[in-house]
């Protein structure tokens, strides 16, 4: 990364080392936008995306590729400006100074000076952020040591792994404790170990208050980590809301049933839609609560169940459906 491109990074995440006041209203939302849109000569990158982001809370963006996620995230960050509709961050406009300062930033693309240290790496967005001078040394082994980089301080980046140097992107998204973490698939480069540590790390950071903005493509990540997601596609918001919320559809049992009489399923026609699969039956669409009724039914009619394995809706099977219906 060039000294200009560190610049302009470190503007991003110069979160509160300068900014004495500091202070953004409280009771205003993390993230608020309202119609915001951005295009691109002909090309329409964001046609108008409203949604509302809470203070304190893991928020899951996500969406196919073109959907216009990194779009946002550059008009949230001030990088780019937006052609039409509002966004507040912290609340003030997006790209206003102070607020930046507040905002932690590990984007999807990024590039560390090959022949620095990764304690200088650190030190240097310490710099740049305008920390005061005394704290940089602490600063820069706080972050070596939460993202689990304790004893590699002194390395050059260009001996690390990718997934290292993911970490050391995300060490420095957390230098000054910022309000506002903004995440741009922050486990893409990472081993199973490595996205359980970054899972860990994002949860803390949602502990002591801080709001994480989470724009990842991988489901499970937000299944494991977020409190509420909007999926976008074509620019706009499809559907925002817990994972509970999004998971509509009513839940399924897969059941192992021997012995049931001929024409059993117009008996039991009432829990929901069967399908045999095998030696399974799987009944969808069922009401909650009412496997343990289902059991007994079956029995009643001389069955034998082996096995229940109830399922919900995955939060992929919602974001394709909606991804479908448009």
């Amino acid at each position: 990364m060039s000294p200009a491109r560190s610049a302009e990074r470190a503007a991003v995440a110069g979160h509160g080392a300068s900014d004495p006041g500091g202070c953004t209203p409280p009771g205003s939302p993390a993230i608020h936008t309202i119609e915001l849109s951005k295009r691109y000569r002909s090309t329409v990158a964001l046609a108008g995306l409203s949604m509302t982001v809470a203070r304190g809370e893991v928020f899951g963006f996500l969406g196919p590729n073109g959907a216009g996620k990194t779009t946002a995230v550059k008009l949230l960050l001030g990088l780019a400006r937006p052609t039409g509709g509002e966004a507040m961050v912290l609340g003030a406009p997006a790209g206003d100074l102070q607020t930046r300062r507040q905002i932690g930033y590990l984007p999807e693309l990024f590039r560390f000076q090959s022949w620095l240290t990764a304690r200088e790496v650190l030190v240097l967005h310490c710099r740049l952020m305008r920390m005061p001078r005394p704290g940089w040394a602490a600063a820069a082994d706080e972050a070596l040591h939460v993202v689990g980089l304790d004893g590699r301080g002194d390395d050059k980046v260009g001996t690390f792994s990718k997934g290292m140097q993911q970490r050391l992107g995300l060490g420095v998204a957390l230098l000054g404790e910022p309000a506002l973490v903004v995440l741009d698939e922050p486990t893409s480069a990472l081993d199973p170990v490595g996205r359980h540590h970054v899972r860990v790390i994002i949860r803390e950071l949602r502990d002591r208050g801080a709001t994480v903005f989470l724009n990842t493509h991988l489901l499970e990540e937000a299944e494991h980590v977020c409190d509420r997601v909007t999926i976008l596609s074509k620019g706009r918001s499809l559907a925002t809301g817990t994972l509970a919320e999004l998971k509509v559809r009513r839940p399924s049992a897969r059941l192992r049933v021997t012995g049931l009489p001929g024409g059993w399923w117009r008996r039991l026609a009432s829990f929901g839609r069967w399908t045999e699969q095998g030696d399974w039956l799987l009944v969808e669409e069922m009401a909650a609560g009412r496997v343990p009724e289902l059991v007994a039914a079956i029995v009643a009619l001389g069955g034998r169940v082996e096995a229940v394995i109830p399922e919900q809706q995955s939060l992929e099977e919602s974001f394709l459906k909606l991804l479908g219906e448009t």
